[in-house]
């Protein structure tokens, strides 16, 4: 017989274990799935973080941390400080550490330019908190070290700033420290006690600054700082002990100025862009943690050589000759003088009242007036024709042939020889000048018209040795029938032209220039070619004048 009653428990029992068997199984895949979504969604935190710096989206990588607010301040100041032309982030690791928590490795490379590269690792930890997986906030997984209030940021890197010597290989321009006396009104109780006290002690070496010129510059700046006086090191080390005065602070700066101060040009400006071209090209560069007391930290970089010193064409002596004969006058006046074998510039001297116009010898456009005349001539002799029936399509060409209008690319310096026509290179919209005024000439210009004369072509001018200018078209040369004519009417114009107050000097030859009041005299004398403006002058030969003053401050001893 058959136990029926023991069949139904058996099968009874069956049932339970495969229920059993099944719940067991439906747990262990749920748990897998769990623990499989756990640790994508862990990991995808991490993924998200690096996305957001990789579209340098501070608030966005920070919402994935722990402590967002900071953060976001660490992220941005990181993007900021360092200002990369390029940075790229990327998860190179993540490893699942249990159910709530994980460890992950990011790669991050930046590039600051050609060569400037800065590649790391970093380490962090992502957690599994009541708002979900969020990463483990610390500085150190942005930049290696960054914590403990650190700051991070890429810096250029200088060596050692090249100097500036003059044609004659002595010192012209260094870089010098700059002491600006400032008043600031956040620190000074009385401005009128310390403003008298200042002047007081600044009078020896700058009697023009006053209280009462103080006074005025506060009172046009409420409550802004306000620079009474630079000094160089040697003038500021003679008063620092008397310095000492409620409101007055000193700032320091580097500037590359003059070795000799009584130097003053507008060529100044230019050779101080070449130098800091020559800077440019030989400048380093650092990232660097900064610690909070200002500590540097370096990370990375390189720093080269100093680029070499650089060589002038100026001769100072002619400079400080010119600088003497130009403040001869009242009205805006300019000498400039050139060497026609190399196109050096070897000096330019302008008084007070041309530079509060700007750099005139080398921009300021002026009637060309009778200054065209020899160049009229040379155009009339080449055409075989009338000089009063040459169009100025003619004179133009013709003024090519002597730098006029040639647009020399030269290194460091902005410069006009002329305008022409309205219409060239636009031009006169630019100066806005009149038609009436044109055709117009700069003394720079009118320098090379001579140089050119004396040279036989144009020269390719220059103010740094070894850096010639360059023109998209090259001057044609002069014919030496025209050349030999312009020499013989410049010399006949010395001796018993309207230049014969100079006809002491045997070897000298030029021509008188005017438009309207302003007086003009070009001309050369061995390698040496120059141009004498003065603007609004009050006689006829004031620069004749001007130009005999030259020559007899060039023929006084070195001082």
């Amino acid at each position: 017989m058959v136990d029926m009653g023991n069949g139904r428990s058996l099968g009874r029992r069956n049932k339970y274990v495969i229920a059993l068997i099944t719940a067991v199984i439906s747990a262990v895949v749920l748990a897998s799935c769990v623990m499989s979504t756990e640790e994508a969604d862990a990991k995808s935190v991490v993924a998200s973080f690096v996305e957001a710096l990789n579209e340098r989206d501070a608030a966005a990588a920070a919402a994935h941390t722990s402590y967002p607010n900071a953060a976001e301040s660490a992220i941005q100041q990181m993007f900021d400080g360092l200002k990369p032309e390029d940075a790229q982030f990327d998860l190179t690791q993540f490893m699942d550490l249990g159910s709530d928590s994980g460890f992950f490795t990011v790669g991050a490379a930046w590039n600051f330019g050609e060569g400037k590269d800065w590649s790391y690792q970093v380490q962090g930890g992502v957690r599994h908190l009541s708002v979900g997986w969020r990463i483990s906030w610390d500085p150190s997984i942005l930049a290696p070290d960054l914590g403990n209030g650190r700051s991070v940021r890429y810096d250029r890197t200088d060596a050692a700033p090249p100097r500036i010597f003059d044609a004659a290989g002595a010192l012209l321009m260094n870089e010098q420290t700059i002491n600006a006396i400032t008043l600031d009104p956040a620190t000074m109780p009385d401005p009128v006690v310390t403003t008298r006290r200042l002047a007081e002690v600044l009078e020896p070496v700058a009697p023009l600054v006053t209280a009462d010129t103080m006074m005025a510059d506060l009172a046009q700046k409420p409550g802004e700082q306000v620079t009474a006086v630079l000094l160089r090191d040697q003038d500021y080390l003679y008063l620092e002990e008397d310095l000492n005065i409620p409101g007055v602070v000193v700032i320091k700066t580097p500037k590359l100025i003059t070795a000799d101060r009584r130097i003053t040009t507008p060529l100044l400006d230019p050779l101080r862009k070449v130098w800091q071209a020559n800077r440019d090209a030989t400048a380093g560069w650092a990232v660097h943690l900064v610690d909070p007391n200002g500590t540097l930290i370096p990370q990375a970089g390189f720093q080269g050589p100093p680029g070499p010193d650089i060589v002038a064409t100026m001769d100072s002596r002619l400079q400080l000759a010119a600088e003497e004969a130009v403040v001869s006058v009242g009205t805006p006046a300019s000498i400039i003088a050139i060497q026609p074998s190399t196109g050096a510039v070897l000096a330019a001297a302008q008084n007070n009242q041309a530079m509060e116009q700007g750099p005139i010898t080398f921009q300021g456009l002026y009637p060309a007036g009778s200054n065209l005349d020899l160049i009229k001539k040379a155009a009339g002799l080449q055409k075989g024709v009338d000089p009063s029936s040459l169009s100025m399509e003619d004179i133009a060409k013709a003024g090519n042939q002597f730098g006029l209008g040639m647009n020399y690319n030269v290194p460091g310096l902005d410069h006009q020889t002329a305008v022409f026509t309205a219409d060239q290179s636009g031009m006169n919209q630019v100066m806005n000048r009149k038609n009436e005024d044109l055709p117009a000439v700069t003394p720079f210009g009118m320098a090379m018209v001579a140089a050119s004369i004396a040279r036989g072509s144009a020269p390719a001018p220059m103010i740094v040795q070894g850096q010639p200018g360059t023109s998209e078209v090259a001057a044609q040369p002069l014919p030496a029938n025209v050349t030999d004519q312009l020499r013989a009417m410049m010399r006949d114009n010395v001796v018993r032209g309207g230049a014969s107050l100079l006809n002491g000097y045997p070897d000298l030859i030029g021509m008188n220039g005017a438009s309207g009041d302003d007086r003009w005299f070009y001309g050369s004398r061995g390698d040496l070619a120059f141009a004498v403006l003065v603007a609004d002058a009050d006689g006829g030969d004031r620069a004749v004048k001007m130009t005999d003053m030259l020559f007899r401050e060039m023929a006084k001893p070195a001082s």
